[in-house]
């Protein structure tokens, strides 16, 4: 590592004494490299296995890697914590300018810890810190970063991260917004804030970044660049976005429709990322350093209620994974519609994905008998009717009724306590991504590490084993290498959609740059370690790996590879419990 990185600093911060400090930490970064890596050991560091999610103990981790501000897409900031929704291991990644922020204020991590007595929201100027009185801004809906922007004029590059009335609230699968357009979705990341009465974090820096060989740098960061921008899936990826997967997963019946009671949708072509882009498209963003734009947002015009012909323009980012949760998965087939439930998600501040999925429980649920309008307190929800599920959001954030505070908790605590159990579609605890691929894919959300379709990218190890079947021990191995190297990818925080690019090769020659001498031998066996650190802190939190099944739900709906087979699918999965377990 170069000597006067600040990627070695990490900064310390304890909400209930009000002070902060920093401490040189050479040795985490040496071994773990950043990001995640770095993120895991901090957590484990301060956070004993018992420790509640709301304790004033659990600490808020943030990292970011050796590529931040050096080279392009290495914009991701990992953000770990115990997570109050599956009370073991939460971590969330998050795009924007958080990330580099963090690296330009002289950190490669930081650590928040401690309970404020009163709202507070932290204000992190370089070596400086402030903890600035937020009560006023408690229970604001929507305009909290723009006050705190404007309360907090400062030099160097800014990041704003905040929670809305759902971490306030402590619902369990509360995000945290940062620049209005990303987020730390999965897992309550947002509660924990909350627990801590934190409504926001505001990180701002300014400095240069040593490299090893200036020449060397320049030429390589000059062909990322070329590679990045002339990428064909990149310009898929800046023309529609993930959005660009709703036809194809559709024509594979790979979008799970009506919480996956359906293989077809009628009228789903009309929240395709084409049509999404024809009529509603306003503009495209990007995350720091990044050329590709890849965040898509829409213009939804709202009418004011008491002018006639007068329109307010709200923009709202939209994706793949946003569109399924609250389009295919509700049977909504209007964008507008798709668009007014991101505005409620937004505002309330949950994560899309656990929301959408826990709505299509609550209807499957009502329409079986097993919830009524008691329990939901007059709402009947019924697929594809938009304004009774805005209702049933705002429900789930302010109501005080038993059944409500349940749903708070997400859908295996409810559907335990209800029923409905058959039909829930969680993993270790946690809503069902957008894939119904196949196996790899169910595989990856129970047994990876956040529960992601990030995690090993299943869909697509199923794309390939529609071409080419696979055993149950190809398939585990395919599973598990892909999950250790995105461990790698996660310490540099390399954005996921570069990952073609960002070859071995590629990663040692930027690491170089960066100061680290490894081989791919060394940088997989980190990634490998990583991946058990993991698992280590989820088992001794209490992570139940002997008990894990698959929803009952999967084998009953047709998947892009056609019915799952439960014997082959058990089998995977006593051979993941086998391989994993040997890690530890």
């Amino acid at each position: 590592m170069i000597k006067d990185d600040p990627l070695k600093r990490v900064l310390y911060i304890d909400l209930t004494k009000k002070r902060f400090w920093i401490e040189e930490r050479p040795d985490l970064f040496t071994h773990y490299i950043g990001g995640c890596g770095v993120a895991i050991k901090l957590l484990d560091e301060n956070c004993s296995p018992d420790t509640h999610p709301f304790s004033s103990d659990n600490p808020i981790v943030f990292a970011v890697g050796p590529l931040t501000g050096l080279f392009p897409i290495a914009s991701k900031t990992v953000a770990m914590f115990k997570s109050p929704h599956t009370g073991n291991l939460g971590e969330s990644h998050a795009g924007g300018r958080s990330a580099i922020a963090i690296r330009m204020a002289g950190y490669g991590a930081i650590v928040i810890k401690g309970r404020s007595e009163r709202p507070c929201y932290i204000s992190i100027h370089d070596n400086k810190v402030f903890f600035r009185d937020a009560t006023t801004l408690w229970g604001l809906e929507e305009s909290a970063g723009k006050i705190i922007r404007n309360r907090e004029p400062g030099a160097g590059l800014r990041t704003i991260m905040r929670i809305g009335p759902a971490g306030e609230r402590l619902i369990s699968f509360a995000c945290v917004t940062l620049e209005t357009y990303r987020h730390f979705g999965r897992l309550g990341l947002g509660a924990i804030f909350g627990s801590k009465n934190l409504k926001a974090v505001l990180i701002t820096g300014k400095r240069d970044l040593p490299v090893t060989d200036f020449k060397e740098y320049k030429n390589l960061y000059l062909d990322l660049i070329r590679q990045l921008s002339e990428s064909e899936k990149m310009k898929k990826y800046h023309e529609l976005g993930t959005p660009a997967n709703v036809l194809p997963l559709s024509f594979s019946k790979g979008i799970p429709i009506k919480n996956l009671l359906d293989t077809e949708l009628r009228g789903i072509e009309n929240i395709s990322g084409e049509n999404f882009a024809q009529r509603y498209l306003a503009r495209r963003v990007a995350c720091a350093h990044c050329p590709v734009a890849c965040v898509h947002l829409a213009a939804l015009r709202k009418p004011y209620e008491d002018e006639a012909y007068f329109y307010r323009t709200v923009y709202l980012s939209y994706d793949y994974e946003l569109i399924y949760a609250l389009g295919s998965m509700l049977g909504i087939t209007e964008c507008e519609d798709v668009l007014k439930l991101i505005e409620i998600v937004e505002d309330m501040g949950v994560d899309a994905i656990s929301t959408g999925v826990t709505l299509a429980w609550i209807t499957e649920a009502f329409e079986k008998g097993i919830i009524n309008e008691k329990q939901t307190e007059g709402i009947i929800p019924q697929w594809g009717k938009v304004d009774s599920y805005i209702e049933l959001v705002r429900k789930i954030v302010y109501s005080e009724a038993e059944f409500f505070k349940d749903v708070a908790k997400g859908i295996d605590f409810v559907s335990s306590k209800y029923g409905g159990k058959d039909f829930a579609l969680t993993y270790g605890k946690n809503e069902m991504p957008g894939y119904h691929t196949g196996l790899a894919a169910h595989l990856g959300y129970l047994f990876g590490a956040r529960h992601s379709h990030l995690d090993s990218a299943g869909y697509a190890i199923d794309k390939e084993a529609m071409i080419k079947p696979v055993t149950a021990e190809q398939l585990v191995e395919k599973i598990l290498n892909e999950e250790q190297w995105r461990q790698i990818l996660s310490s540099l925080v390399i954005c996921f959609f570069g990952r073609e690019i960002y070859t071995p090769e590629i990663v040692l020659k930027c690491l170089k740059i960066a100061g680290f001498n490894l081989n791919e031998e060394e940088i997989l066996r980190i990634g490998k370690k990583i991946y058990a650190n993991k698992y280590s802190f989820k088992i001794n939190s209490g992570f139940d790996i002997e008990n894990l099944t698959l929803p009952k739900r999967v084998f009953e709906t047709p998947s892009s590879n056609g019915l799952l087979d439960k014997d082959f699918s058990d089998r995977a999965i006593t051979l993941l419990k086998e391989n994993i377990k040997s890690l530890l």
